[in-house]
């Protein structure tokens, strides 16, 4: 019996070599092939891009052949890209959706599958449920022209991705006063796809950009994997202090995705870089309209609502969930609790370059570095914000997990009464400091997660240590 594909939030990752395979990936391609056939996409063109991975450049080639056997039009692009240029691709191209090989934030022993739609967002969980039913069981089944003959007769055509991209980004942010403004800007690229996006977006001025980690390096030596968090980014953090520069820019592996380090080096973490972003455009820019957030990120944006009279929508974790919100609500932002972030005028996609920009541009309109755009906000908000995370492996039923973290029902959680239980994708708890609690299955691994967020900085261990025997885990 063949290998069993299950599609997780953006598509499908597994351990190169094992379960991911050619036959794998082109069994893959032909499900979602067959779904664009059942959307009357019938010989339209399909966007095909790839990270840095090992060998993604050739399981990327491989979707393109199997793609093409199926009567689609395939723009391919013509080296490693990031996410956001591949999704924008898709609307620039005219293109009916696309297939990105990234492993985004795993470990260096894993690949990925992630599937698009015409928007350049991420397919509904209707849409991806579909997708893994129609992958056949047997490489028999899957329609393959070769890379050669579909070159030729045109069915593949490789593309610059690069250039439309760059173009869009210098409409949607004025670049000038950042190139005047003489910061010093450390850019970690975390051996990913972002690399020589900053300095090529940012050359001609005073402002310096100092990259590290911008080779191809399939291993990503200095840190366990390439997700723009510590320890992951200590690297960098260390990189920021030496170097005396005024911020830290991290873009994961595929660039969705954006850390930021201040100016001493500590990292601030992505709940805080969600608000300060929405605080940005809400603010500085004068921009008004929804935002999107993932019940997992913070509570500062539900504030931020509230002050600037924007709706706030709460989604189940995952842009599976906040691409479509968007779309659906011409929403200003969205994000998650991972570092992606998506805007207005862009394409509904996280775009770790975008956001880091936008950072930029709030220091230089304001004059502040990142510790004094974080105390803006704190002061704006009338608290401070804290937050952590604990991830545990777990064995048993999840059912009954689920039906013990439902009876346990408490009524304080680190000290904090419990003001209300959300259910939309895990248990959330509400604190009466404004903060939450949240005890959520990984969708791919044997992990329970739990998360907080408090305005009580010596409750926040309290709180997770609560969470972790609601869950059963102590």
């Amino acid at each position: 019996m063949s290998f069993k594909i299950n599609f997780g939030t953006d598509g499908w990752r597994g351990v190169i070599a094992e379960e991911y395979t050619f036959d794998n990936v082109r069994r893959c391609a032909q499900g979602y092939a067959a779904y664009m056939l059942e959307k009357g996409q019938a010989g339209k063109w399909i966007v095909v891009g790839h990270d840095k991975r090992f060998s993604s450049e050739h399981f990327a080639a491989a979707v393109a052949e199997a793609l093409a056997g199926n009567g689609f039009k395939v723009y391919l692009t013509d080296g490693a890209t990031p996410t956001p240029v591949i999704a924008f691709a898709v609307v620039d191209k005219g293109a009916c959706g696309a297939v990105n090989i990234t492993a985004s934030h795993n470990p260096p022993t894993d690949n990925g599958f992630k599937v698009r739609d015409e928007t350049g967002g991420a397919i509904d969980p209707q849409g991806l449920l579909r997708i893994e039913s129609l992958i056949p069981d047997d490489i028999t089944d899957v329609r393959r022209l070769t890379f050669n003959d579909a070159t030729k007769d045109g069915s593949i055509i490789k593309f610059d991705a690069h250039t439309p991209y760059i173009a869009h980004i210098q409409k949607l942010i004025d670049l000038q006063p950042i190139k005047d403004a003489g910061l010093t800007v450390l850019v970690d690229c975390m051996w990913g796809n972002g690399a020589g996006y900053f300095p090529r977006l940012l050359d001609g001025g005073r402002t310096k950009v100092i990259e590290i980690h911008n080779e191809r390096n399939p291993s990503f030596p200095e840190m366990k994997r390439p997700e723009p968090i510590p320890p992951n980014i200590n690297a960098g953090l260390k990189a920021t202090v030496e170097n005396r520069a005024d911020i830290l820019l991290v873009t994961d592996g595929d660039a969705d995705r954006c850390g930021i380090g201040d100016e001493n080096g500590q990292f601030i973490n992505q709940l805080r870089v969600y608000a300060l972003l929405a605080y940005y455009l809400l603010e500085v820019r004068g921009e008004r309209g929804d935002i999107v957030k993932t019940l997992s990120t913070t509570g500062m944006l539900n504030k931020l609502g509230q002050m600037y009279g924007v709706p706030v929508h709460e989604t189940g974790v995952g842009f599976k969930y906040v691409a479509p919100k968007m779309t659906e609500t011409n929403a200003l932002i969205g994000g998650e609790e991972s570092g992606g972030y998506a805007f207005r005028g862009n394409v509904p996609e996280r775009d770790g370059i975008l956001a880091g920009l936008y950072m930029l541009d709030f220091m230089v309109r304001t004059g502040k570095k990142p510790t004094g755009l974080l105390q803006t906000l704190f002061d704006k908000l009338g608290s401070e914000y804290f937050y952590d995370r604990i991830d545990t492996p777990f064995r048993g039923d999840r059912k009954d997990r689920e039906a013990a973290i439902l009876a346990a029902s408490p009524k304080t959680i680190g000290g904090l009464k419990v003001t209300e239980l959300v259910t939309v994708d895990g248990f959330q708890f509400k604190l009466e400091d404004g903060g939450w609690m949240l005890i959520r299955f990984s969708g791919t691994e044997p992990i329970m997660r739990v998360y907080c967020e408090t305005t009580h900085k010596d409750k926040v261990q309290a709180i997770l240590q609560d969470g972790l025997k609601i869950a059963g885990l102590k």
